[in-house]
């Protein structure tokens, strides 16, 4: 039966799953024919499930596990106590082993590129530098803060707060820093930052007694009190060690950066050993945060080559515009992607070499045809979803591109996401 307004919410289910779908769900039908997409289960399970999301005439409604009757042979027990139904909403593969949960998201990976783009490529997912068996990774937490000024986290699609004691995929500094412990009155949240260089104290109007970027036995983690308006953050430096290049990054507490402590390095050395920047060449880094991809192209074409890297966020741009100061091939643009290519495109400049990491929704058909008209000899494209990456790589051909190379990284263990890098280069030159 359903209730008000034909809402499932709150019905029990018994499915037998099929798949892995994007997005974190195992795949099972009702009795009725109906797509259930499971949270918490595996493929080739029998499970009781109560469902979450959906009302009767739906085609697919959403459920989370409430009890195992036959279970995957990789489940295991999450090894986090607030993992799981009703737990914290971070962690949504906790309960597979690590290496079935990279096979789960290369599955993923391999299903979008072939439905979305028509591409069929065997996919490995591979593990990052930085992590300890999956756990401890995350430099970047933001904790919620519930009525009573207690840290946590949120359950899954809720505005609650869940208070805890760990996150063991935080990694250690931000558990020392004493997030957990303190009280934060009058705070929304708290974010809490590990660099890999070194980072400024924030105030904190909890605890004036005490300095929250120096607490014993973590003396990185930098703590940013963040009340119901806008908060001005401290600014953190981030060292990257490539093959090809290395050195230190300012990058905002709050801006983007990635969280998993061996990504950056990782994701830089990939792309610079498949674009090979040769001297005088003119690069585009767009999406270009605070700069991680542009600073390390400018060095590497030298002073007869250009690049120029197109980031919105003005904070990211000003910290990268001060950084990089002495770099005069290096050009900065605090705008759309979209708007920096134009008059690019109406003057009928061509590129050699373009990297892109937009964000999760991707770049969309517009930009991708734009950059194809900038006839770059090589893209590099990194994406957080490979849905996205696969409806752009699909753009990509229809311009003339297509897909050399992918590799696929566990930059986000115990969780479905999962980090890919798809370098793309001119149709005739692939064919030879």
């Amino acid at each position: 039966m359903s209730g008000p307004r034909g809402s499932l919410v709150g019905q029990q289910l018994r499915v037998a799953t099929t798949r892995f779908a994007h997005g974190g769900h195992a795949v099972a039908r009702d009795d009725d024919g109906r797509v259930v997409f499971v949270r918490h289960a595996l493929p080739a399970e029998v499970v009781q499930v109560r469902v979450t999301r959906g009302k009767a005439g739906d085609r697919f409604v959403f459920a989370d596990v409430e009890a195992v009757e036959t279970a995957n042979p990789h489940r295991v027990t999450p090894p986090c106590q607030y993992a799981g139904p009703g737990g914290c909403g971070g962690c949504d593969l906790q309960h597979a082993d690590l290496g079935y949960q990279r096979e789960l998201k290369a599955q993923v990976v391999a299903e979008q590129l072939s439905r979305l783009a028509g591409i069929e490529r065997d996919v490995l997912v591979e593990p990052v530098p930085g992590d300890v068996d999956g756990l401890r990774w995350r430099t970047r937490v933001e904790f919620a803060v519930d009525r009573e000024g207690r840290a946590g986290l949120r359950p899954f699609h809720t505005r609650d707060v869940l208070p805890i004691d760990d996150c063991l995929i935080a990694a250690e500094p931000i558990i020392d820093s004493g997030v957990l412990r303190r009280r934060w009155p009058a705070q929304r949240a708290v974010d809490v930052i590990a660099p890999s260089g070194s980072g400024s104290a924030a105030d904190s109007e909890s605890d004036p007694g005490s300095d929250p970027g120096s607490h014993p036995g973590s003396p990185a983690a930098v703590l940013v009190p963040v009340p119901g308006g806008v908060k001005q953050a401290p600014e953190v430096t981030e060292h990257v060690a490539s093959g090809p290049w290395s050195g230190d990054i300012t990058v905002d507490a709050r801006g983007f950066w990635q969280v998993h402590p061996g990504a950056a390095s990782t994701f830089l050395d990939h792309v610079l050993g498949e674009l090979d920047p040769q001297p005088g060449e003119r690069a585009l880094d767009l999406y270009a945060g605070v700069g991680l991809f542009a600073r390390a192209l400018a060095d590497l074409v030298g002073d007869e080559g250009a690049v120029l890297a197109v980031e919105s966020d003005e904070r990211a741009v000003v910290a990268g515009e001060r950084d990089t100061a002495r770099v005069e091939q290096l050009e900065w643009r605090a705008e759309r992607v979209e708007q920096a290519l134009e008059p690019l495109i109406d003057g009928g400049d061509e590129v050699d070499l373009v990297v892109l990491d937009p964000p999760r929704a991707g770049a969309g058909a517009p930009v991708i045809r734009q950059i194809a008209q900038l006839s770059p000899r090589a893209i590099a494209y990194v994406a957080c979803d490979p849905a996205a990456l696969a409806r752009d790589l699909a753009t990509l051909a229809d311009a003339g591109y297509e897909l050399d190379t992918l590799r696929a990284f566990d930059a986000f263990p115990m969780t479905h996401h999962v980090e890919c890098i798809a370098i793309c280069r001119p149709s005739s030159a692939i064919r030879g």
